[in-house]
Parts: structure tokens; sequence; C-alpha cells
């Protein structure tokens, strides 16, 4: 994120928010932070979110005696 917010011109906050879909940036920083990605070839990490989130959004079931199921 640091790298496409240096390319871009904007800081990682501003980044996030044009991932995250934010109406609070403008469109026009909007494009060139969206450029920047695709010129570096940037894409989603679901295990980045997890750790900076601290939600995995899955459930984790213990059962015993499965034949009852």
């Amino acid at each position: 994120m640091i790298d496409v917010a240096k390319l871009a011109g904007v800081s990682h906050q501003t980044v996030s928010r044009v991932l995250n879909v934010s109406r609070a940036v403008r469109p026009e920083v909007t494009l060139r932070v969206q450029q920047a990605i695709q010129l570096l070839g940037c894409r989603r990490n679901p295990a980045d979110r997890t750790l900076a989130s601290r939600r995995s959004m899955n459930l984790g079931v213990i059962t015993f005696g499965v034949s009852l199921y």
C-alpha cells in the first residue's frame, strides 16, 4: 500500500479509502490510485486484511459423536 501511495502521490490512508470505496476521496485522486495499483500489479490479500482487522470471519466447530448429525 505504501508503494502505491508513493507512486500516486497520496497517503496510505487515501489508498485504503480508495480500496474500501469511500466517498471521501475525490474522483481524480481515485483514478490516480487505481492507475498506480494497475501499474504495480497489486492485488488484495485476505490474510493481510485478517491481520489488520483481527477478524477472520471464519467459524470453527468442535463436535463429539458425529453419528448424531
